[in-house]
């Protein structure tokens, strides 16, 4: 049986904030489906199945939380499945929905997710478990160090400095100023990215993203639901997934497959989104990105994955004032995932804001003539990689 066209017909997304006291997390989740079914013009009847993205369950709290949140998402006799991929799991998850109706089962499936990072306590504690336990939990790593590590390596080859990481950082969170889902919504500037608080070097306190809470939710149909729809849509035309190494010391020394420096794992899940998607020039295809980088230096790392410029061009392309809204290629126009960050939906969000400019609502932010956009997302040790293309109406 031949794939089917699949387009997202609704997005919902909350605010995102440190914590919210009003909700509980089915009521944050349903907020965000609520908000997708009201933008497709759907009612919760009409979902025929559904992709709940959750992170680990300690940074929620409760065990097992898809069991708690299945009546939020509408899905009484329904198909029902939970995907966790880490930072990654919100892509993920999209791609799991794009698949059930790509593969002509379901006509119309909710992918949808929530979570309280900001309300966990301390994060990273939950995190460091990821780690293996008899070589790599002693160093001790965490989400923070190992990416600290990947920055040193990538200065070391390129000769980037920390002045193009917080570049990044101030673009970002220029951006999030036109987003009014955005965590973090005020600007900074390079010396103050600079002067602040060392967190692991070269990567400081505004090179981080926050730890927050929100929700996310996407309507995907066939092409014979979605034709039937009103609103706008925003085409699937190329999805691509990609797992690196687990142990971070295969990434690194002469004999690595990868180098630790570049994002080639990602590369390669951005290659093969390109691929379906019919993608040979990035940098002149592609006209808005929301790339997955949770910290300054990532985003110079997923710019040249994407194809976006060479390796290690993307800093000094930054200072050139490349990649900001007004440029050629604006990337992260929302302020990404250094002004919002939880964890389960950080990826869907990603889609969610590229789905919003290829269908032109992005308000504010809307990047002039978007048609095509690329998403992404990054899960696990830096290990699992997901890239989806979206195009909007021809």
């Amino acid at each position: 049986m031949a794939m089917r066209r699949v387009a997202i017909v609704g997005v919902g997304q909350t605010e995102h904030r440190h914590g919210r006291d009003d909700v509980m997390y089915p009521e944050l989740v349903r907020e965000a489906v609520g908000r997708a079914l009201d933008d497709a013009g759907l009612e919760v009847r009409g979902i025929e199945a559904a992709v709940l993205a959750l992170a680990p369950d300690a940074l929620m709290g409760v065990a097992h939380a898809e069991h708690w949140v299945a009546d939020a998402l509408g899905i009484a006799n329904k198909p029902y499945m939970r995907v966790n991929t880490g930072g990654s799991t919100g892509i993920t998850a999209a791609q799991a929905a794009f698949y059930h109706v790509a593969s002509g089962m379901f006509d119309c499936v909710l992918a949808a997710g929530a979570d309280r990072v900001g309300e966990s306590g301390d994060a990273q504690l939950i995190l460091n478990t990821m780690w293996d336990l008899l070589y790599e939990r002693p160093f001790p790593l965490n989400a923070i160090n190992m990416l600290a590590l990947q920055a040193v390596r990538y200065m070391h080859k390129y000769g980037t400095t920390e002045y193009h990481m917080a570049l990044a950082a101030v673009k970002n969170r220029r951006h999030a100023m036109k987003n009014p889902s955005a965590h973090l919504r005020k600007e900074v500037t390079v010396e103050e990215v600079l002067a602040s608080r060392v967190i692991c070097w070269p990567i400081k306190l505004y090179d981080a993203c926050p730890q927050s809470t929100g929700g996310c939710a996407l309507i995907l149909c066939s092409e014979e639901r979605a034709r039937k729809l009103a609103g706008p849509k925003a085409w699937i035309i190329g999805v691509g997934n990609c797992a690196e190494t687990y142990f971070m010391g295969d990434r690194m020394g002469p004999a690595a497959v990868h180098d630790h420096a570049d994002a080639d794992a990602l590369a390669e899940a951005i290659a093969r989104a390109y691929r379906q998607a019919g993608i040979h020039d990035p940098r002149r295809e592609i006209d808005v990105a929301e790339l997955y980088a949770p910290f300054s230096n990532i985003e110079l790392q997923a710019i040249e994955a994407a194809g976006f410029c060479e390796k290690g061009e993307a800093g000094r392309l930054l200072e050139k004032g490349e990649f900001h809204l007004g440029s050629r290629l604006p990337v992260n126009p929302s302020g990404g995932v250094l002004c919002a960050n939880p964890i389960a939906v950080t990826a869907m969000v990603r889609v969610a804001e590229a789905a919003l400019q290829v269908r032109g609502r992005a308000g504010e932010r809307q990047v002039e003539g978007a048609r095509t956009a690329l998403a992404t997302g990054i899960g696990g040790d830096h290990q699992f990689y997901g890239a989806m293309v979206l195009r909007g109406e021809t």
